[in-house]
């Protein structure tokens, strides 16, 4: 059985140019309908044909059975011949009482994937899966025979990136960068667009595109790692610039709560956010616990943060929440330290100065915050600000004001 024995698909010079490449390390980044699918289906019928055992995963369901769909496509000679069984339920193509084998399998993080090994693995629509999924068990699936690896991504729009398990939603992007730098052949980078592809209407592209933001059409269509949004207040080597491992001696620690402002209290994100000034003059970005709490959980989770950094007080912006943070902290804590914040000026104003800061170097984050980072360098004046950055704008704010550097941003009440 080889390569031969597969029905031919037509590919474009782009698929032609990646099934030439002998890089063990593929990593493609490719816009929507650009031809993924029918690719990954190519490369894994392929190297099952000369014998190979192939993992194909994809974080939806939809996307395994479009993969599935076509794989079987290019292998039904075989099928119908008798030569392979195909499983439809478990989603595989095998050569009896060989190791020979393709499967299919839907996987949003690692342990969906444990327990396998492959001669080629590929991981399709990476930028949604947990990247654990790739550094804790993907490469040790090719240590026995020394496999092969295909990891295709498009680059996450705002939309997007709500979906995605990855921990760092900018791995993928780190990753190519990783390829394009590799001298040794061992990685190879490869990137094209929706227009790429022959066989899909331009006409339909165009109609999409209309209904895109610019920056959506760069990233899903043109396939353009941005990492920095034009009117964005926040740049992202600015977190990267400044970033330190330890805390140094702090004069001041804050906790900021930027509640939930919708009216029900799980629909929304509760900002919480630690932060302190430094003795050397700078401020630092300790913790961000954010997330969608009923208000007993977010009560407790700043509480426990005040306590685990030692902390001077809990602030809470109560534009909307009136009365309600500091009765749900003096429920479980009476005597907690806590002031109430109310904007004196739009958000904007407030987020201007802190943002300016961190352009002069006097923020540092100690560790990553990837979920806070992306908001910051994604929030373009005029849109909804997000609430992680608002608890950090709200942090900072205060420490500046308390240590004599700005007076206008923020009433304590």
């Amino acid at each position: 059985m080889n390569e031969e024995a597969v029905i031919d698909i037509e590919a474009f010079d782009k698929q032609i140019e990646i099934l030439n490449s002998p890089a063990k390390r593929k990593i493609i980044r490719a816009g929507r309908r650009a031809g993924k699918t029918v690719l990954s289906a190519i490369l894994a019928a392929k190297k099952f044909s000369n014998g190979g055992r192939v993992l194909y995963a994809a974080p939806t369901q939809e996307q395994t059975e479009r993969f599935w769909h076509t794989v079987r496509i290019l292998l039904q000679g075989l099928i119908d011949a008798g030569l392979v069984v195909k499983n439809e339920t478990l989603k595989t193509i095998e050569r009896v009482r060989t190791e020979q084998r393709i499967k299919a399998k839907t996987a949003w993080n690692s342990d969906t994937l444990r327990g396998d090994y492959c001669d080629l693995l590929i991981l399709d629509e990476m930028q949604l899966i947990d990247e654990m999924a790739w550094e804790e068990v993907g490469q040790p699936m090719l240590i026995d025979n020394d496999g092969d690896a295909v990891l295709i991504y498009t680059p996450p729009s705002h939309r997007s990136r709500s979906m995605s398990k990855a921990r760092d939603k900018t791995y993928m992007a780190k990753l190519f960068k990783k390829a394009q730098a590799d001298t040794t052949g061992r990685w190879k980078a490869f990137h094209f667009t929706s227009f790429d592809n022959p066989f899909i209407s331009r006409t339909a592209i165009d109609e999409i595109s209309k209904d895109m933001t610019s920056v959506s059409y760069k990233q899903e269509i043109m396939a353009e790692d941005i990492e920095d949004i034009p009117g964005a207040l926040w740049k992202r080597k600015w977190f990267d610039e400044f970033r330190k491992d330890e805390i140094p001696e702090l004069a001041k620690i804050v906790v900021a709560i930027d509640p939930a402002t919708t009216s029900k209290a799980t629909s929304d994100e509760v900002g919480i956010v630690c932060a302190g000034a430094g003795i050397d003059g700078r401020y630092y970005v300790l913790a961000d616990r954010s997330g969608i709490m009923s208000p007993d959980a977010w009560g407790n989770r700043a509480i426990n943060l005040y306590k685990e950094f030692n902390a001077d007080r809990i602030i809470a912006e109560v534009n909307n929440g009136g009365d309600l943070v500091e009765t749900v902290l003096r429920t479980i804590e009476p005597n907690i330290p806590y002031t109430a914040v109310v904007a004196s000026r739009g958000k904007i104003t407030r987020a201007e100065p802190v943002a300016a800061m961190y352009e002069q170097g006097k923020v540092s984050h100690i560790g990553n915050f990837e979920e806070l980072e992306t908001q910051c360098a994604e929030y373009i004046p005029g849109d909804k600000s997000p609430d992680r950055m608002d608890a950090l704008v709200w942090a900072i704010t205060y420490l500046m004001e308390n240590s004599g550097k700005i007076k206008y941003f923020v009433d304590t009440i």
